[in-house]
């Protein structure tokens, strides 16, 4: 009998879908991949077909397997995916009932102030460790249930299911057979209490989201469910489930409080493991669950920024500059310096430490000496100068202060950006071998459950790093750089939003 000792990851991500398969080393064996259709149907809205989403998930699926050496190795199937979307399907028949809405859409940006004005954030934030915002979930499910005839009925009567991508996954996996959600997509949803660790009814009452809706609650690791043997010819045990940036905190192998990691996908998702307490933000951070393992919470401190990867997509499709993003790297490299030029990737408003859904893109320092390269250069240098306003904004937090910063996502393998990250955040900056880390937290809490690994300590161990960066930069060349990206934001926020006040601070570091 073949021993299982591989574990199948699904990463759903928000422009692609994705599937890898790992061995007990944690290394690649097989990596499936598709993108898939982004709808824009109004100014500020980002929808996605969750069919399309199913679809891609079961071919790359299927895929992996084969090219890996076959289903009777899977031991176990762990999922990931992007948090905040949701997605509203009949129980009877599994079909979604409207397009899933994306966390980057901004439509309920009114409702989200309406609730501020009369007082609602304190509590939503008291319990949730959220903000009101529109990316969160619950102001998502409220319009959905508001706008789309029938909806509210229906799903008041028990006919309709609620879930994050990864609940809609899971319940496709089973055959309709499981509907939870892990507790690290919940407590994304606004929802969802992290310290009492359930679903709020004063959260309910106040997004007038029903009951009914909602999915049961589980850990990020155990028996989840078994795939409908139907779908790749018998039977896997889906033993791991995580949000794409919590499954990355432990792809990351960031288990001791003070460990750091950065994602940069499409957005840029920084997370510092704070332990078994949480940390309370006063600079507009988000508290959330890092993890749960056998019934053991880990808690994070989260900064989130919008756009990332996006900035360099927006080069390529928007302005055509380049017409693929490892080009970037030359560019920037083909330049000395800035040139002063500045841009604020605010395309879908601002994230943390800011907060403005208001906010727009903004390119600053213009002069006729200003090339396609300034202009290429200053889309790498906004994600690191974002990088440290979470940063700076976890140590005023009282965060522990992590010495080094682990990074993955495409734009780490860019050589040049995470020279900048260093020299910007003054910090050592470290480069796993496998850059697909949020599948690997997927597969590595699957493995966890399925015993391919024993222990979060050993899967410690098979973390490696490819390269380390470490600052090269005078101290007052980073504080200019700094000064001069402060007043880009400043330019960039709408009324009455201020700027994260550091430049005092950096000033006293610099001196």
């Amino acid at each position: 009998m073949t021993r299982k000792t591989h574990i199948l990851a699904i990463d759903q991500g928000t422009t692609s879908t994705r599937s890898i398969v790992f061995d007990s080393k944690a290394r690649s064996l097989a990596l499936s991949r598709r993108e898939f259709t982004q709808h824009y149907p109004n100014p500020g809205w980002v929808e996605h077909d969750v069919e399309d989403i199913w679809r891609d998930a079961l071919d790359t699926a299927r895929e992996a397997i084969e090219q890996s050496g076959g289903v009777d190795r899977i031991a176990g199937l762990g999922i990931t995916s992007q948090r905040e979307t949701v997605v509203l399907w009949e129980r009877s028949t599994g079909k979604p009932v409207h397009r899933a809405i994306v966390w980057q859409d901004r439509r309920t940006a009114a409702f989200c102030a309406e609730l501020k004005r009369d007082g609602a954030e304190e509590m939503v934030r008291a319990k949730t460790g959220l903000l009101l915002d529109p990316y969160f979930s619950a102001s998502k499910i409220t319009w959905l249930l508001d706008n789309i005839p029938g909806l509210r009925a229906r799903a008041e009567a028990g006919e309709l299911a609620m879930g994050t991508i990864d609940c809609f996954l899971l319940w496709r996996l089973t055959g309709g057979k499981v509907h939870a959600t892990d507790v690290t997509n919940a407590s994304r949803t606004a929802l969802f209490n992290i310290h009492t660790q359930q679903w709020d009814h004063e959260l309910l009452a106040l997004f007038n989201v029903p009951q009914a809706l909602l999915p049961a609650l589980c850990d990020n690791s155990g028996e989840l469910g078994m795939t409908d043997p139907a779908l790749f010819g018998q039977s896997i045990p889906i033993g791991g489930m995580a949000g794409d940036q919590h499954a990355a905190l432990v792809g990351q192998a960031c288990f001791k409080p003070g460990m750091a990691k950065a994602t940069y996908g499409t957005g840029c998702f920084m997370l510092l493991n704070t332990g078994d307490k949480p940390v309370t933000s006063h600079h507009r951070l988000l508290t959330t669950i890092g993890y749960r393992i056998g019934g053991k919470t880990t808690y994070a401190l989260e900064g989130s920024i919008f756009v990332a990867g996006a900035a360099i997509k927006w080069l390529r499709d928007g302005l055509h500059l380049i017409t693929h993003a490892s080009q970037t790297d030359d560019m920037a490299t083909r330049v000395p310096d800035s040139h002063g030029v500045y841009m604020v990737p605010g395309f879908v408003g601002l994230g943390a430490p800011h907060w403005d859904p208001e906010a727009r893109g903004l390119i600053c320092g213009l002069t006729l000496g200003s090339t396609e390269a300034h202009i290429a250069r200053a889309a790498l240098e906004s994600v690191a100068y974002q990088t440290f306003d979470l940063a700076h904004a976890m140590r005023e937090d009282g965060a522990m202060q992590a010495q080094t910063l682990r990074i993955d996502g495409g734009m780490s393998a860019n050589d040049w950006f995470s020279q900048f990250l260093a020299n910007i955040l003054d910090t050592d900056v470290q480069r796993p071998v496998d850059l697909e880390t949020t599948a690997l937290g997927a597969a590595f809490l699957a493995g966890l459950a399925t015993g391919v690994w024993q222990s979060l300590e050993e899967i410690g161990t098979i973390w490696e790093q490819e390269r380390l960066f470490t600052p090269d930069i005078d101290g007052a060349l980073r504080l200019t750089l700094l000064r001069g990206w402060e007043d880009a934001v400043r330019r960039t926020l709408t009324p009455p939003h201020e700027t994260t006040s550091v430049t005092s601070a950096r000033r006293d570091q610099a001196a």
